[in-house]
């Protein structure tokens, strides 16, 4: 696993930084606008931006003193591939699995 999906995976462990994403979702928005609705500093939330910084799913511009927030999809993209590439090769696995349970079964006689 990549740094890269590390950290998008990290980011999204945490409800505040998954409902900072969804905020997001409708456009781009000032810092303090996305502290609003927690309960915790403001020091807090931009921890919380910081993270998801790093996992590249968030880009800072500055116009002036503001800080403006845009969601970036492509890290959740990329984690999302990796996801359906393991689904794909779990459901493999146990679908072979079941069909040799199913053979073992019509291989042993009535008890």
């Amino acid at each position: 696993m990549s740094a890269q999906l590390d950290n998008t995976l990290a980011a999204l462990a945490d409800p505040t930084r998954r409902a900072i994403l969804a905020r997001l979702t409708r456009g781009e928005a000032r810092v303090t606008e996305l502290a609003a609705p927690f309960d915790i500093s403001l020091n807090s939330v931009s921890k919380h931006i910081r993270m998801l910084e790093r996992a590249d799913l968030v880009v800072r511009r500055r116009a002036g003193r503001e800080h403006l927030l845009t969601l970036n999809p492509a890290p959740l993209d990329a984690a999302q591939a990796w996801i359906e590439t393991q689904r794909a090769l779990w459901t493999r696995s146990l679908e072979a699995l079941d069909a040799i349970f199913s053979a073992q079964d019509a291989q042993e006689p009535p008890t």
